[in-house]
């Protein structure tokens, strides 16, 4: 797993701050590096496709891609603590099985 970058300066992304989410969202978006990321591999789109689907710059698109594979970490803590959360609320988020 790949840790944290020392890297601050990003031009497509930003934090927020009086989000419970540490990890960065596009600029002017309320869009997580990560939802964009696992938008395209979850369908499989190119780097264009990604870019023309989010309507946002290339560059942007390897950014985001750079960012989370930088903080995987983070990335993966948010999103269990996310689960825990949810689970404790009665949500269920895996489909039941039906015979």
């Amino acid at each position: 797993m790949t840790t944290q970058s020392t890297k601050t300066q990003w031009q497509y992304l930003e934090p927020r701050p009086e989000s419970w989410r540490k990890q960065l969202y596009l600029k002017g978006r309320k869009l997580t590096a990560f939802g964009v990321w696992s938008d395209m591999m979850v369908n499989g789109d190119t780097l264009e496709d990604t870019a023309d689907n989010w309507e946002i710059p290339l560059d942007a698109v390897l950014e985001v891609i750079e960012y989370c594979e930088t903080h995987q970490e983070l990335i993966a803590a948010e999103a269990e603590s996310e689960r825990r959360y949810l689970e404790e609320r009665g949500v269920l988020l895996e489909p039941k099985v039906v015979h």
